[in-house]
């Protein structure tokens, strides 16, 4: 069963819903459901051991924790001796044996259905009348893993929180990232390290503070099963939407992780890993949301340890947090000399371009920059997104550049390597294909400028090339007899004074002589400017479209005038016709 009709099949218990439940919370009750279903069937096989296990350690006088956590095989059990179909046996106490169905869980499975708030559902469910019917659909529904694998799980839920978000004019891609896309960043993350990650018994770490429901996180581990069984990937994330994080642990119970490692909270003022570094990092961080919840806090980080904490660099506009996001998994870098880290972040284009020199944004582009953490910038087509049909933008950091790309950042405009969807999901109409994934993998992989044609796709600079001076250019304050007007006393004695509403400014690239610059550009145009040092500002963006930008010469002139002439030529000929 593929996971389309397994979705259609689970989302079929909004029929029962309907009436009793707003479409806006028929979530409230199928995730949680469904998560149940699911951990109900991968303990089915282990059920009867696990029970034996238990009565067997409690008369011995044993803490049975452990034993019954090697019994089942997972890292959560269950000592109910109810399972969902046993439940549907006595309908006059279903309430009553589900929540002692579910009390029978280990610690961590309780929270997440704590994090779903299900006690409050069931209780709904019950004074409907609906928690039998509900529960009956269910257990008739069979999630074993040897019928719908992780991965197939993982596609489910996030269709059915797709589905639900639509219906709560909620946005679905705050909570998910397209499969397609998170291969393509895995690809990248990966493939300068294929040699490392093949040897036996590798362990790696990898950590996805936006971690939604997990889907980076699973697509990485199945990435490193597929090229490598014997190596490890330990999972790290955080996630700040109850029921995503909810379903998150659910996924990373079940594939034996340490859940632990995921933890619940906002990252910016409640960081679940302090003082920890991670090999990789993977997010797609909600694009431009404002951080003014939180902003107290960054702000007082910032100021107070500076470089030694998470934001030293800058702060960028309160109305958009995506660079701080940025700042964040560059803090959680294992140092180059323990090895070093490598790093993906789908961000939109305003952090490429916004602020002038000197603002937050502008500050941070420099410090990525200038100390050379960028390896890649990739452009994806237009509506990829869930939730959005904007361009968008995937970065790879890495403080362990290989000697090749030391020095430079390449680009590759891959916004024209998409399939049309058979159907469209939200704004997303466009898909990558796996040629399309091989092409800008291999794209990054040979690391050169590269042409479709005589269009660039692929282009490599120098750090520097995306750095400016702003400088200051003052013109003379004149009186009404048009003469320049001096200074009389201090530094200024003497000195033309600048006139306020004739200063300008000019954008010197960092490779180019401001002098030589303001020789050429400005005095021609302006004999009295001169140029106030102590304003100039460093600068740094990225404007990648005019990288790829192929100019197009106009018609001819003469081509140009007849068409003109045959369309006037052929409206002439209408009008006659009316009038004949």
């Amino acid at each position: 069963m593929n996971q389309t009709n397994l979705s259609a099949l689970i989302w079929s218990v909004a029929d029962l819903l309907r009436g009793d439940y707003k479409q806006s919370d028929y979530g409230k009750v199928i995730l949680p459901f469904t998560v149940l279903r699911r951990l109900d069937c991968v303990l089915e096989s282990t059920k009867d051991a696990v029970l034996a296990e238990e009565k067997a350690k409690r008369q011995m006088g044993v803490n049975p924790e452990l034993f019954l956590l090697r019994v089942s095989g997972q890292s959560f059990y269950n000592v109910s001796p109810l399972d969902m179909k046993k439940l549907l046996g006595d309908p006059d106490h279903i309430k009553a044996n589900l929540l002692s169905y579910l009390h029978g869980f280990s610690d961590d499975v309780r929270d997440i259905f704590e994090q779903f708030d299900v006690q409050t559902q069931i209780d709904r469910l019950a004074k409907t009348n609906l928690l039998y019917q509900v529960t009956e659909r269910f257990a008739q529904v069979d999630l074993h893993p040897n019928r719908v694998s992780n991965s197939q799980m993982g596609l489910v839920f996030e269709e059915l929180i797709r589905k639900f978000a639509e219906l709560s004019n909620e946005t679905a891609g705050e909570h998910f990232t397209p499969r397609e896309v998170i291969r393509l960043m895995v690809n990248l993350l990966f493939i300068e390290d294929d040699a490392v990650l093949a040897k036996p018994g590798v362990v790696r770490t990898l950590y996805d503070p936006t971690a939604g429901t997990g889907g980076m996180l699973s697509v990485a581990g199945e990435y490193l099963e597929e090229h490598n069984p014997e190596a490890r990937l330990t999972m790290f994330g955080q996630e700040l939407n109850p029921e995503s994080y909810a379903i998150c642990k659910a996924d990373m119970l079940i594939k034996g992780q340490d859940v632990a490692n995921i933890v619940f909270g906002n990252t910016f003022s409640e960081d679940g890993h302090p003082q920890r570094t991670f090999d990789y990092m993977l997010s797609n961080p909600p694009f431009g949301v404002e951080w003014k919840k939180v902003e107290k806090a960054i702000r007082q980080e910032h100021e107070t340890l500076g470089f030694s904490g998470r934001f030293g660099p800058g702060l960028p506009r309160v109305s958009d947090g995506s660079l701080l996001f940025l700042l964040h998994l560059i803090s959680k870098m294992r140092p180059a000399i323990d090895g070093g880290s490598r790093l993906g972040i789908v961000l939109n284009g305003s952090p490429l371009f916004t602020g002038g020199a000197g603002s937050g944004e502008s500050e941070i582009r420099r410090y990525v920059l200038e100390n050379d953490l960028v390896e890649a910038i990739i452009g994806l087509p237009t509506d990829m997104f869930y939730n959005t049909g904007i361009s968008t933008y995937v970065w790879i950091l890495s403080n362990r550049k290989p000697e090749h790309r030391r020095g430079l950042v390449q680009l590759i405009d891959a916004s024209g390597l998409w399939q049309k969807m058979r159907k469209s999901l939200g704004s997303k109409r466009k898909e990558l294909s796996d040629a399309h994934i091989a092409e800008i993998t291999r794209l990054f992989g040979e690391c050169r400028e590269a042409y479709d044609g005589k269009k660039p796709i692929s282009r490599l600079f120098k750090n520097s090339d995306f750095g400016y001076r702003t400088i200051t250019v003052e013109r003379p304050l004149r009186d009404e007899a048009g003469n320049i007007v001096l200074g009389l006393k201090g530094k200024q004695k003497g000195k033309p004074q600048p006139d306020t509403s004739r200063r300008d400014t000019e954008n010197v690239p960092l490779a180019e002589d401001v002098e030589t610059y303001f020789q050429r550009e400005v005095l021609p145009h302006a004999q009295d400017a001169w140029i106030d040092h102590d304003k100039t500002k460093v600068g740094y963006e990225i404007p990648f479209n005019r990288h790829f930008y192929v100019f197009e010469p106009p018609r001819p002139l003469a081509d140009i005038d007849a068409d003109l002439k045959r369309c006037t030529d052929r409206i002439l000929t209408m009008i006659e016709g009316l009038s004949a």
